[in-house]
């Protein structure tokens, strides 16, 4: 009987162990992942300041590269309704 109490411990040691492993590869992967992610962000703000250098509107680049990533029906919808409210308002 003992041996058997000794043997459901030690497989709960080894799942313990197992789980603290798994949650520490986790824990690494999302912290590498993170400073990736910071690496890109200060690379896509580099390229906005080249652009700016160059005398392109940043403002302007940040609304088209939002414009692309969006379905162009629904684009395309959202340009229409802004037309009609603009001719209501006499702004066109």
């Amino acid at each position: 009987m003992a041996t058997a109490a000794a043997a459901v411990k030690e497989d709960e040691g080894a799942a313990t162990r197992f789980a603290k492993d798994q949650l520490k590869a986790i824990i690494e992967r999302i912290e590498r992942l993170e400073e990736e992610k910071k690496a890109i962000s200060d690379d896509i703000r580099d390229v906005y300041a080249e652009a700016k250098g160059n005398g392109f509107d940043v403002k302007a680049l940040r609304t088209i590269i939002r414009m692309r990533k969006e379905d162009p029906n629904d684009r395309a919808e959202q340009e229409t309704i802004l037309e009609t409210y603009l001719q209501a308002l006499g702004m066109l």
